[in-house]
Parts: C-alpha cells; structure tokens; sequence
C-alpha cells in the first residue's frame, strides 16, 4: 500500500481540487480523504505543497521499436515517459516493419508488457506499409491491442481510401489520427515566411496543413465518424478546426509544446533540433496555437516525441530527420501556458489527462476509488534546467537543451507500482 498525505489533488475528470489523502491498495485507488490514519502502509509520500494529478497520456508518440532500435527502445522510451509524468502513451506506426498487421502489434504489446514501465497503445497504420493505397488489417489489429489508427508522417492521399478507412475504423471503435500534409504542396524543411527567406532553406506553405485538415474533416462528416486532427501548427488550422466543431462535435485535434513554444525564428541558427514535420510557424501562428488552446479549440496537448541519433541531427538542414524527444520537457514547457495566464492548471491538465483518454476510449486519466492508481506527483513551481544528457531516452535531440523551466514531475505511478521517483 503507498498513502500519498496532504497533496493538492486535481482532477479534471471528476472536478476535484483540493488538499486530500490518497491512498493505493493493489493496483487501484482504495481511498481519496482527509487525514487518513494508516500505520501499514508499505510507503508514506508527503506531498505537502505539490499537485497529485492523473498520469498524463500522450496520444503520439514514437517509441521506434521494431526496427530502429538505435534510436529508442520501448524500454527507454517508457522510462522516458516515466520521467516526464506520461503513464500511458500511444505509440506510432511507423516502424520497421511497419505496424499493419496483427503480428507487429502483438510484438509491441509484448515487448511493452516485458519490458515497459508504462502502459503502451499502439496505433496501427491506416494504410499498409503507410503506402496509401491498400487498407490495412485494423480489425486484426484492434483484437492485438490497438486504440487507433494513423499513417503518421504522411496523409491518406487517396480520399476514398480515406473514407473507407474511417468507415472501418468506426466499427472497430479506433479512434483515427491523421497527420494533413498535401505532399504536393509541402516538401520544404522550414515554415515559408519571413524566417525562411533569410535562412534560405526550402519551405513549407501554411496551406500544405490547412487544406488537408479541411478535406479529412469534410469526409468525416460525411461519414459521420469522428476524427483526431494531430500536431496543428498554423493560425488558419485553428481557424478551420473552430468553424468545424461548431457544427460537427466529432472533429478534436492536439498540439505540441513546440508549437506554442518556438517560432520558424528558431531555425535561424540551422540549428537542427528545430527541424520538426510540420515546421515551426511563425510568432503569429505561435499566438493563434495559445489562443486555440485557452478558448478549447485544442483539446490535447501530445508530445510526437521523436527521439533521432546523433547521425540524423548532426547534418546539413536539409538532410536532417525531423523531430524532438519531448516526452521529458512537455510538462515543464505546458506548464509555461499556466505561469503565462493562457490556461489554469484544471484546464491544462485535462489536455493532458481526461481529454486524451475520451479520444481513445481508454478507462485511464482520472482519480476515483476503483480506478487504476495511475498517478503523478509534481511540482508546479520547482525551476529546473534541461539536460539532454540525463534524458532516460536515447533522443538527445532537443532545441530545450539549457533552458530553464518551471515546473517539474517528481514521482510517477503507474497500475499502484513506483515508476520514476524524482523526491
């Protein structure tokens, strides 16, 4: 048994904030109080001044195992989400072999269960071999575990593959994540804008984004299937996803912590820790994303950690992979959003918590007797400094090396086991 004293407890998901006891017996939350009187418990936590909140689930990540294991693992990733207050993430599909099928899904479910210190989900490919021309074996794939579906890193060019995709999906309950990027208009490396015409480097319109998000949201609704838009990026996205959920309620969408964080300005120093895919926006785009959020426009904030070696960062611009190991730095850089007055923390963590649970239909993110004793224990104030090199994932590769940030997760629990202990 852990008795957790005298934490400010905050739950979105039941509408609870207040300084209580918690107590975990098994793997389940026994008991939520006050001055709770316990003399055989196996760990005391004094958690005076710190917020006790629901194990943040990250709806995106890239945890690269099969295939590019010298990128992560999902032993190091999990850990890595472990450190970052993450208790359940939802693994992308992109690897190698691609995860199209039963059998790679049940590798990676197996492999998370031996060797992961969270819970994994894994998104199956919408498309085999993430080709975009033939369905792939969802049904199959939901039986081995999957919660979604999501060609990640490339759209379903074809729209009535797309369509039969969100058709199939529907039966199966998988939620269908989509990466909107019309490839025809894309193949840049950095936002096109002023940013990009003194760096000189290719660029990638706003509109690549933004007329993708309309289309796959346009065929939802005619299909009457819900939709996840992941990783929106420019002011016209928000503009199109708040006309679109005040008339279509099935439509949600996240975003990042780099984009609310950096702008395109960032890529001036052809720093390639800033090459991400979409591309930083610019300082207005950057605005409208922390509009997007305080108004519920946005309504998950996910990482897309994607953790890169060396080799693939340490090149031209150009030449570089695209992406962020962000599962360690999402909650001090989301917390930015409470110090700065756009969100308060209820607000931020159900983004982080309740929201992303609803979106995969998992029995997670909230804080009641009988439920799973997923759980965090952080300080909202406690300033730190990024430090790739203690990073628990093998991704080195972030622009937030050297940054100091406020807010800081200190212990993480998971099914009522100690997973990361930070105190």
């Amino acid at each position: 048994m852990i008795l957790i004293k005298k934490g400010r407890l905050i739950d979105p998901g039941t509408c609870r904030d207040e300084v209580v006891d918690v107590l975990i017996r098994g793997g389940t939350i026994a008991r939520i109080g006050k001055d709770i009187a316990l003399t055989g418990a196996d760990r005391v936590i004094d958690a005076e001044g710190l917020i006790v909140a629901p194990g943040l689930i990250d709806v995106h990540t890239h945890l690269r195992e099969p295939g590019y294991e010298w990128k992560e693992t999902i032993r190091t990733g999990t850990m890595a989400a472990a450190q970052g207050g993450f208790t359940s993430v939802v693994c992308m599909a992109n690897t190698d072999p691609v995860n199209d099928n039963k059998s790679v899904t049940e590798y990676i479910m197996k492999k998370a269960h031996s060797e992961g210190v969270v819970r994994v989900f894994p998104a199956g490919a919408i498309t085999k071999g993430l080709k975009g021309a033939e369905l792939s074996e969802m049904g199959e794939m939901h039986q081995a575990g999957a919660v979604a579906i999501s060609d990640d890193g490339r759209s379903v060019k074809n729209s009535r593959l797309f369509l039969k995709a969100l058709e199939y999906a529907r039966l199966f309950r998988l939620a269908v994540i989509c990466h909107c990027e019309d490839e025809d208009l894309s193949g840049g490396v950095v936002h096109e804008g002023s940013a990009s015409l003194f760096s000189g480097l290719d660029a990638v319109p706003s509109i690549a984004e933004e007329i993708m998000v309309r289309r796959d949201i346009a065929i939802a609704r005619y299909v009457d299937s819900p939709v996840h838009i992941t990783h929106i990026s420019t002011r016209g996205t928000v503009e199109i996803m708040r006309e679109e959920k005040s008339r279509y309620q099935k439509a949600t969408c996240d975003t990042c912590p780099h984009y609310f964080t950096l702008s395109d300005e960032a890529t001036l120093g052809y720093d390639t820790n800033t090459k991400v895919n979409p591309p930083l926006r610019s300082p207005e785009d950057v605005a409208a994303i922390k509009e997007g959020l305080r108004d519920g426009t946005i309504d998950i904030i996910a990482t897309d950690h994607a953790p890169h070696d060396h080799v693939s960062k340490d090149v031209e611009f150009d030449m570089a992979s695209s992406g962020i190991s962000g599962l360690e730095t999402a909650l001090g850089l989301s917390l930015a959003l409470v110090h700065g007055g756009v969100l308060d923390l209820t607000g931020l963590l159900a983004k982080m918590t309740v929201n992303p649970a609803r979106l995969l239909d998992v029995p997670y993110g909230v804080l009641a007797p009988g439920k799973a004793a997923d759980l965090i224990i952080f300080s909202d104030t406690a300033e730190w400094t990024v430090n790739k090199n203690a990073f628990a994932s093998k991704g080195r590769n972030t622009p937030f090396h050297g940054v100091t940030l406020k807010g800081r997760n200190l212990v993480t629990i998971v099914g009522g086991k100690i997973v990361y202990n930070g105190l």
